[in-house]
């Protein structure tokens, strides 16, 4: 396949410089993270995509950084108030041309450095355009140079429906960022796109992915479409929006759209605009962590967006996690009592995951379980012993009073994915790894 399409070549840039720019630029889309999928090689290429995901190293931030990360182009026609490579900003512009992204897959790909390859993009000239770049790249990378590791692509609202239609052929995992949670945020921080444009290929990658079902069902051969499903990115603290606005949202992209992940990226400040939020505590680090841990509760732990928060307590509580706190707040339902609570009663029970109510629920079916068998199962019983019994006895003397339990669970330190005190938000870089590398590819990696 060769495309007539004409990239700017930014002709006195090298590869390294392009990839050091679009590299960089790329960092602030977290939606990257792959999952779900398992296909091996069938022998006439090279890579393959393993069911567990992707081998993951993380920076300092718990970012993924196990993909080949990078934007085809910084080069923007749109004029997003919150993004650094928007049209009005004086940044390094670079683009990559379809053969230079495959290179680097393949030469990244070989020096053991990455699994996958995490490509977005700027929007060039027009959504139609650039998309059709993408797909040169993820044809040429799957065709001509064999490559059947894992592929995340982004899709481009706005972008011809076949033009998606035949990505998600060749892709693994494809999404279409949300950007804001709701429209009215979108209109004022981001006028160039549309609600309707951004869920109208989200509509049309969840209905593929329905359909390819039917057909594997039926042809056991048919070509695989986006079969590890499709993810979506919200940007947290760039708008006024409750968590409870943001969770009503993402439980209902799950519910209609049948979404893999949604992911919250807390907002950093890179424009200076007069109608982006000041921050003087840095991004929201925090209030991220908290959507995640409920984003978790919803997707696996039965809860809905409606029982975690409501319109008169719309924010999660900034001591204790989602699930904690929805505990605190319905003690009349505890303690459960180990050896009877059916397993969606344990879910719900502080400390105890979904490996370990699996794990109770098998186990007691040999006799009655005890603290003791509830630590060796993996119970976190300094959180959950305020809400169980064991053949009817508590762990310890305990007041079900929430102001005791609830001073109990904040003085224990709750483990966080970053470090408030020596924080950065500097994604690794893939130039971290430079420092051995000889030849041709010196300081690339």
């Amino acid at each position: 396949m060769e495309s007539n399409l004409i990239v700017h070549n930014h002709e006195n840039q090298s590869l390294m410089e392009k990839l050091r720019i679009l590299s960089d630029a790329a960092k602030y889309d977290v939606s990257c993270s792959s999952s779900g999928v398992g296909r091996r090689g069938d022998g006439t290429g090279i890579g393959n995509t393993l069911a567990a995901g992707i081998c993951h190293s993380f920076g300092a931030d718990g970012r993924c950084i196990s993909l080949l990360k990078v934007l085809f182009t910084n080069e923007c026609i749109y004029d997003c108030k919150y993004c650094i490579n928007r049209r009005s900003n004086d940044v390094p512009r670079a683009s990559f041309t379809p053969d230079e992204i495959c290179e680097l897959t393949i030469q990244f790909y070989r020096r053991n450095y990455i699994e996958g390859l995490f490509l977005s993009s700027g929007i060039f000239y027009t959504p139609d355009y650039t998309m059709e770049l993408i797909y040169e790249a993820v044809y040429k990378l799957r065709t001509v140079y064999r490559f059947q590791g894992y592929i995340h692509v982004k899709a481009i609202p706005g972008a011809d429906p076949h033009l998606i239609q035949r990505l998600g052929l060749l892709a693994d995992r494809m999404s279409v960022n949300l950007e804001l949670p709701t429209a009215e945020g979108l209109k004022r921080l981001a006028p160039n796109k549309h609600r309707k444009n951004i869920l109208t290929p989200m509509r049309q990658i969840q209905q593929g992915i329905t359909q390819n079902k039917n057909e594997i069902a039926v042809y056991r051969h048919a070509p695989s479409f986006v079969s590890a499903g499709q993810s979506t990115q919200m940007i947290i603290g760039a708008t006024p929006e409750s968590d409870f606005q943001i969770m009503t949202v993402a439980e209902s992209l799950y519910r209609k759209f049948e979404l893999k992940r949604v992911y919250y990226s807390a907002f950093v400040s890179v424009n200076a605009d007069r109608e982006l939020p000041a921050l003087p505590s840095g991004p929201p680090l925090l209030r991220e962590h908290r959507l995640y841990q409920a984003d978790w509760l919803l997707r696996f732990y039965g809860f809905e967006a409606g029982e975690l928060l409501t319109e008169e307590k719309p924010n999660f509580n900034v001591f204790l996690d989602p699930k904690a706190d929805w505990a605190l707040r319905h003690l009349e339902q505890f303690p459960v009592e180990i050896n009877r609570a059916d397993y969606r009663t344990l879910l719900r029970v502080p400390g105890i995951g979904v490996k370990s109510a699996q794990r109770i629920v098998r186990a007691r079916r040999s006799g009655s379980l005890n603290f003791d068998n509830l630590k060796k199962i993996g119970v976190t019983l300094k959180r959950a012993l305020y809400f169980i019994t064991c053949n009817g006895k508590m762990m310890y003397p305990t007041r079900m009073e929430e102001d005791y339990i609830t001073r109990n669970l904040v003085g224990e330190k709750e483990k966080l994915p970053f470090d408030r005190d020596g924080m950065t938000y500097r994604q690794l870089s893939i130039f971290d790894f430079a420092s051995e590398e000889k030849g041709q590819w010196k300081n690339i990696i």
